[in-house]
């Protein structure tokens, strides 16, 4: 299938945070309750519609062990977008957001944009982390935040699309030169659009 461009995910964050449950109920529609460790590297892919224009993601599911850093941190290069994930019943998840996220920042692209879910929000009696320590850590950090469930499907598409959504539009406003983005490969309907925006950027200064 044709497509506009090309978005490249990577998904991090601690283990058992539900990463590779995020990703399978986006791209599958399923949940399962009891899901092996990510062994290095997951993959999937779905197509998206953004302003009337198809959208492939390519979604990189990252194991969160210690062993396995090494292996992600190659994963981080030429990436458009990353969903940084922790566990709202499991305060350590929250606090070693820190540390994940200056992983990214030194391994990434300075214009990889960054959703901050707080995972599990079904299990609102076990909450330990609340939803304004979120907002307020996405804040300080300059990310986007939403809690979701890979249970129950809440907000998960929101978090995938609403990143996109926020790529294109750095795209369109000429704050992503396409042409310098690894993690953003446009396709026959994306040339023209980037062309454009280029354009926007170079006389807008």
């Amino acid at each position: 299938m044709s497509y506009a461009y090309i978005f490249k995910y990577i998904i991090i964050g601690d283990t058992g945070v539900g990463k590779s449950c995020l990703l399978l109920k986006y791209t599958d529609k399923e949940f399962q309750a009891v899901h092996d460790l990510t062994i290095g590297v997951e993959f999937g892919a779905k197509m998206i519609t953004i302003d009337n224009k198809p959208i492939k993601l390519q979604i990189w599911d990252t194991a969160g062990q210690e062993t396995f850093r090494s292996v992600t941190r190659m994963y981080y290069r030429g990436r458009a977008g990353a969903l940084l994930v922790y566990d709202i019943t499991r305060r350590e998840t929250f606090n070693h957001l820190a540390s994940w996220l200056e992983e990214a920042r030194q391994h990434a692209s300075e214009k990889m944009t960054t959703m901050l879910i707080g995972n599990k929000c079904d299990l609102e009696a076990k909450r330990a982390v609340s939803t304004e320590e979120g907002e307020q850590f996405a804040r300080e950090h300059g990310l986007i935040f939403i809690e979701a469930s890979a249970k129950t499907a809440q907000n998960v598409e929101k978090a995938f699309i609403e990143t996109a959504k926020i790529i294109y539009k750095r795209i369109q406003d000429g704050v992503v030169d396409v042409a310098n983005e690894p993690g953003i490969k446009p396709g026959p309907f994306g040339r023209n659009d980037a062309s454009s925006s280029q354009q926007r950027g170079r006389c807008c200064g």
